[in-house]
């Protein structure tokens, strides 16, 4: 049996952490449909805008979650589970395996623009690493994909499990991450 007691309205992340993860969020839901939605441009500059603005927006999530990393290890906010026992330990276990999907997913969508080549907004390119091997820059589009696919559903997961302590069990966790 576990315990569960309300959250006070002093138990709630400081204000870098709430923007971190709020940016976090969106910047993965903006990156996610950017990138199911890239073929359905025409090919040439509408393509290349779009895909420049993928690859600039990756960016801006990998520098995102260095910054959550090291804030979060040096000065931010470190609150307990709302929750005791196999509830807690899972919700932190999600919260670990969020961070590594993140970090999986740009390294490898930084791994496929050097090995596929791109070219950012016709003003620089990336030269591939090695054009001739279509087996290779497909496996790791592939892999980006599905990688962001799951992170993708374990946020709504996430999201869905911060809903449920709000509406359902009403003890205040989401207070926790919004921003006041």
């Amino acid at each position: 049996m576990h315990t569960t007691s309300r959250i006070s309205q002093s138990d709630t992340y400081d204000k870098r952490t709430i923007i971190l993860h709020w940016l976090s969020a969106l910047l993965v839901m903006v990156l996610w449909i950017a990138g199911q939605t890239i073929d359905f441009f025409p090919t040439g500059t509408p393509r290349i805008t779009v895909r420049s603005l993928h690859i600039s927006f990756g960016v801006l999530l990998t520098v995102t979650l260095f910054a959550r990393i090291l804030w979060r290890r040096s000065g931010g906010s470190k609150l307990p589970p709302a929750d005791a026992g196999a509830l807690g330990k899972l919700a932190i276990g999600v919260h670990y395996l969020l961070y590594a999907l993140m970090l999986a997913v740009v390294v490898i969508g930084i791994a496929a623009v050097w090995i596929r080549g791109d070219n950012l907004f016709n003003l620089f390119t990336v030269p591939a690493f090695d054009p001739a091997n279509k087996a290779l820059r497909h496996n790791v589009v592939e892999l980006h994909g599905l990688l962001a696919n799951i992170l993708l559903g374990l946020a709504a997961f996430h999201a869905a499990a911060a809903l449920w302590h709000s509406l359902v069990k009403k003890d205040g966790v989401l207070r926790r991450m919004l921003p006041t």
